[in-house]
């Protein structure tokens, strides 16, 4: 903030306006400042610069400061939203500064204020907001001293109220940050952030003093009203405690009021959910393609979810699988109930009930920020008004989770009732355009109305009787915009004028008058619509504050759809896609049979499945065999569907049992990282470092052609190094492809390792892909062949068949590769042959026939 002195000086020179509008730019030096002048948002100076530049709009001016145009750029206020949504996506906030005061009996400029700040972590508005994704504001915090490596996150999804806190170390906040994806990240700026990957758009750095743990410790008790955090799970001050707080009171200084949707806080612990690193989060393809895109991708396959709300916790669901068996083992029953059994099938009278269901999370917490639109309480209504009919297939079900979700959807009535006496049917867009409340729910408010509508009816009859009270058959009752509403009356009748007609007018021909009864109906018409708009709003805004009192209910009705629309999109995925459920047992491996890839199934016309049988006597599988075969395929299949299993899905096979599992490891594929100078290797290299220090015996763990990023003899070194570690030291549930048949000698030194192959056969000179597992190792690579498919020149592969007969008859001598910076070896000079020798002083020209023959009888024998 600009200290006053500054502050002074820079208002020196200007208009009053110019100086409120520095005044309230010092305020928020961090933020554009979006100043309202009417039908537009006005910005000045290095902002207009700024926005004209991000928003592709016209950079103009405004008057002179120190003898120089002031620059102006601004956007209309009727189209706002779309230029917020623009800047929120570039990582820009947004102070939206509104005219608080009355224009007509302000003194120089009409007072304003800040309303609000648009943040890219705090959005709420619904035209901001993708309605599929949750957008969270995180915090970082870090421990001091011997706790150094300690770090605290805490986390709020303001569009619902769901505040989260984790504490962990350093070393897992990358893992945190990607299954988390914050659209703004708050750091002490203190904290040196070459230390973190941090991907959000926005980094916002606060004073260190915001993540003190006392401070944060005070304001979330006086929030919640209670006298300390131990009914949240916090006993003790933790970095984590001290994140809440700078991200509490940022998220609070943003929306300028209490954050009353905001009504607990949710602690998690490390191996609470399986772990998945990025890179695993990436190969997977779980809501993103490795090339960035949307689809096709496990969520984009199993997203059929009527609602939003459905959707964005299908998203977390598969970036969460749980720990807890029995909690997913919980969802799949739910989900074999939804399915039916016996011609009884809930899932079409569920699906198509929740179609008919509005965002009642987000409109919840808009309700809470008291910035709820009259269409957000009009679908809720209509959602509030279905709960009954999409509770009724529930009551039937015997599923303890669905037991609950039928005592959820309970209809808060009082909270129905006063939405459907207060707001209108179909309800104006916006609150400044009236209708919005409902006709009966304001007497005050239908008498206005009614002046406005009925005012032609009342004039007609109040002329009638006063006709027939003062008995002037030519009395006429009128109005004009100069002197308002009027009685007529010519001269000649003016004698026979009642006491109270006061004159008002007087005429060449008549007098005109006005009356107590008329002029107060003059008072109320003349001011009748601009009274029933302040009316209408003040009614709407105790609206919002009597619904208020539902924030709770609202919320966990909100919660219950959502698990409901999302188990309905697992049961409908199984349906369509013919999953089975898997059995979750104590006995350590995994069992599948007929196991098929959910996504890539749906991209081909015929995909082979497969069995997988690992367990104690068989950890690793060692998988060889053509490029193309499918070995990618089918390592992340496995993954994939020990994924859905901890999810609570049912899975694409025919048979699945699975043993307890801690985490998922994938090493696929690699690319190079030029931005942050790390290559191919180095990045292979550093995907496996992470997963030989991290895999446990109960993990599952993917490698996929390890150590071909460099020389041929590194590169089997460091594979057979890698697979004896997994195989001794992790001793976890290993899949590992390789091109180096040499690797596949571990299964006779290691009786728990076992080869198996994918399957092709060679026709003629062209490959087929079986894609089948087979046991036993691959006969051979098939390079030359999948070359040939990729279009590779046929003289090429002539050549490369010969050298590849070459070295497999050991024709070309291996050399081994030389150390780039040892000097060069010292080679002794090459002895000649005696008949090389010979035929060096031989002279072919000066000898007779008779001594040619001889010579070439004596280098015969010299060669012999």
């Amino acid at each position: 903030m600009l200290d006053k002195g500054n502050t002074d000086n820079k208002e020196l020179g200007h208009t009053p306006m110019m100086q409120q509008y520095l005044r309230l730019k010092a305020q928020h030096p961090g933020t554009l400042l979006f100043y309202r002048m009417g039908d537009f948002y006005e910005m000045f100076f290095d902002d207009a610069a700024k926005a004209a530049r991000l928003l592709d709009i016209t950079l103009t001016a405004r008057g002179q400061s120190a003898g120089k145009p002031i620059p102006m750029a601004g956007v209309p206020y009727h189209a706002v939203e779309q230029y917020l949504a623009k800047l929120v996506k570039l990582g820009e906030s947004v102070a939206i500064c509104e005219q608080i005061g009355d224009p007509a009996t302000s003194k120089g400029p009409v007072e304003r204020a800040v309303t609000r700040i648009v943040t890219p972590g705090t959005l709420t508005d619904a035209a901001l907001l993708d309605d599929k994704t949750d957008s969270l504001l995180l915090a970082l915090n870090f421990g001091t001293g011997i706790d150094k490596r300690q770090a605290g996150l805490a986390w709020l999804n303001l569009a619902n109220g769901d505040l989260r806190l984790l504490d962990t170390d350093t070393d897992s906040l990358a893992a945190h940050l990607q299954r988390l994806s914050p659209a703004e990240i708050l750091l002490p700026d203190n904290r040196d952030g070459t230390v973190l990957e941090i991907n959000a758009t926005a980094v916002r750095r606060l004073p260190e003093w915001h993540f003190d743990t006392e401070s944060a410790q005070r304001a979330l008790t006086q929030h919640f009203s209670t006298r300390d955090l131990a009914g949240f799970g916090i006993d003790s001050p933790t970095p984590a405690l001290g994140a809440a707080g700078a991200l509490f009171e940022y998220a609070r200084a943003t929306q300028l009021q209490t954050l009353a949707h905001i009504t607990g806080i949710a602690v998690e612990h490390e191996g609470e959910y399986l772990r998945l690193d990025p890179a695993t989060r990436r190969n997977l393809e779980i809501s993103e393609t490795l090339s960035g895109k949307a689809a096709p991708t496990l969520l984009s396959l199993l997203d059929t979810c009527a609602t939003s709300m459905g959707s964005r916790w299908l998203r977390h669901c598969l970036h969460h699988p749980l720990s807890d068996r029995k909690a997913a083992a919980a969802r799949q029953t739910a989900v074999a109930q939804i399915i039916g059994v016996e011609g009884k099938h809930p899932l079409s009278a569920l699906h198509a009930e929740l179609k008919g269901i509005a965002d009642i999370e987000r409109i919840t917490a808009r309700i809470a920020l008291k910035s709820a639109r009259p269409r957000d309480l009009s679908s809720l209504r209509t959602s509030l008004a279905h709960l009954g009919t999409l509770q009724a297939p529930l009551a039937a079900l015997d599923s303890t989770l669905l037991a609950d979700l039928h005592h959820d959807l309970d209809t808060p009535t009082e909270c129905l009732d006063l939405l459907a006496a207060a707001i209108q049917p179909e309800p104006s867009v916006v609150l400044r355009e009236g209708g919005v409340i409902a006709t009966g729910y304001s007497a005050e408010l239908d008498e206005l109305r009614g002046i406005q509508s009925n005012c032609g009816e009342f004039l007609l009859a109040l002329e009638a009787r006063e006709r027939e009270r003062t008995g002037i058959a030519n009395l006429r009752v009128e109005f004009n915009k100069v002197h308002g509403f009027y009685i007529e009356v010519t001269h000649a009748n003016v004698e026979r004028i009642p006491d109270d007609y006061r004159r008002r007018q007087t005429l060449k021909n008549a007098e005109r008058y006005i009356t107590p009864e008329l002029k107060a109906f003059e008072d109320k018409a003349l001011s009748a619509n601009e009274r029933a708009l302040a009316l209408e709003k003040r009614l709407y805004d105790a609206v919002l504050e009597s619904l208020s009192a539902w924030i709770s209910p609202l919320q966990r009705i909100a919660k219950a759809i959502a698990l409901l629309d999302g188990l309905c999109a697992f049961a409908d995925a199984a349906v369509v896609h013919d999953y089975c459920a898997p059995t979750f047992r104590d006995e350590y491996g995994i069992g599948i049979v007929a196991g098929r890839h959910a996504v890539v199934e749906q991209q081909v016309d015929s995909f082979i499945p497969n069995d997988t049988r690992l367990g104690p006597a068989r950890r690793t599988l060692l998988i060889t065999g053509p490029n193309m075969g499918g070995k990618s395929t089918y390592m992340r299949q496995v993954a994939l569907i020990v994924l859905l299993a901890h999810c609570g899905s049912l899975v694409p096979a025919q048979g699945c049992a699975l043993g307890p599992i801690d985490a998922i490891y994938t090493r696929i594929g690699a690319a190079d990282e030029l931005a942050s100078g790390r290559s191919t290797f180095m990045v292979e290299m550093t995907e496996a470092a992470a997963i030989l220090n991290g895999a446990t015996g109960n993990s599952l763990v993917l490698m996929d052609e390890i150590g071909r990023g460099t020389s041929t003899f590194d590169g089997l070194a460091l594979a057979f190094a890698i697979a004896r570690h997994l195989i001794e030291k992790n001793r976890a549930l290993t899949l590992f492809s390789t091109h180096y048949f040499e690797l596949t000698r571990l299964a006779q030194e290691h009786p728990e390792c076992a080869n198996v192959h994918l399957d092709a056969v060679e026709h003629g000179k062209r490959i087929v892909f079986m894609h089948a597992v087979e046991e036993g190792p691959a006969s051979q690579s098939y390079g030359i062949h999948v070359a040939a498919l990729a279009g590779i020149p046929a003289a090429v592969l002539r050549d490369a068949r010969k050298q590849l007969a070459k070295l497999e008859n050991n024709q070309l001598a291996a050399t081994q590769q030389s150390d780039l910076f040892a000097p060069p070896p010292h080679v002794e000079p090459p002895q000649a042959h005696p008949v090389i020798a010979a035929l060096d002083e031989t002279d072919p020209d000066a000898l007779s026939p008779r001594e040619a023959l001889q010579r070439l009888y004596d280098l015969k024998r010299l060669l012999d």
